[in-house]
């Protein structure tokens, strides 16, 4: 190849690359400020006033609640227990207790309770969990359905289960159900731990991505420019002079 156009093509591959990478970079950033916003509104969700169960029900949707604190008074749907299987608090891995609340004045939602440890001796065994009967009173924060794990085949029914579909949940027992679940707070009682866990974002993971993506933009030019240009014209100016 003419040395002229191998330069030519190595510097557009090199723009090419830098020009990507570095937009790369600026695309994590951009993500890690999302969720630094995202953090922002959590918080201010986290601080504001808890709600009562009659200003859950008249939230047209209740999914824009997510993360507010909440006081409700109700009774416990105990039948409709259901312990999720293979979920992890403070690195054990045990059950979360899921229980409807029929909350006063009309309505339900689906509380998680907190996490109790299992038998894996017994697999079958159900964990030592007291629910009070009678109106209750308790404090959590809204958040969104368990998250799924992988579950080979059909759909889990029964007591223990692998995962829970709120939907499909609603119709199985009866009750109407909201959108949104409650994490019940507070400390260890009725054989139950409350650790959750803080939402992470991972905004540190995009600013590592970010570096990594200029760090290699920066390697390109600096390689593209030291090769291709600097080295070059420095032999030619070190070169000996040929004598007619």
């Amino acid at each position: 190849m003419n040395p002229r156009i191998r330069l030519v093509v190595l510097l557009i591959g090199a723009v090419l690359t830098v020009a990507l990478t570095t937009s790369l970079g600026f695309w994590q950033l951009r993500r890690a400020a999302e969720k630094i916003a995202l953090q922002e509104t959590m918080d201010d969700q986290g601080a504001k006033t808890p709600l009562t169960a009659t200003k859950l029900r008249q939230a047209a949707d209740p999914l824009p609640l997510v993360h507010q604190r909440v006081h409700l008074r109700g009774t416990w749907a105990a039948a409709s227990t259901v312990f999720l299987d293979n979920r992890q608090m403070e690195a054990k891995v045990g059950f979360f207790v899921l229980t409807p609340l029929v909350l006063e004045g009309g309505g339900a939602v689906l509380v998680q309770r907190g996490w109790a440890p299992r038998n894996f001796e017994n697999r079958t065994q159900l964990p030592q969990v007291e629910t009070p009967s009678g109106t209750v009173e308790m404090e959590g924060r809204i958040g969104l359905p368990p998250s799924k794990l992988f579950e080979p085949g059909t759909a889990t029914a029964g007591t223990i289960r692998q995962n829970l579909d709120l939907a499909q949940f609603r119709a199985e027992i009866g009750l109407p159900l909201m959108a949104v679940t409650v994490l019940q707070s507070g400390a260890p009682s009725e054989g139950l731990r409350r650790a959750w866990p803080a939402v992470n974002l991972g905004v540190d993971k995009h600013y590592g991505y970010a570096f990594q993506w200029f760090a290699l933009a920066a390697l390109v030019a600096a390689l593209t420019l030291w090769f291709q240009i600097i080295r070059p014209i420095y032999r030619r100016s070190h070169e000996p002079k040929r004598h007619v």
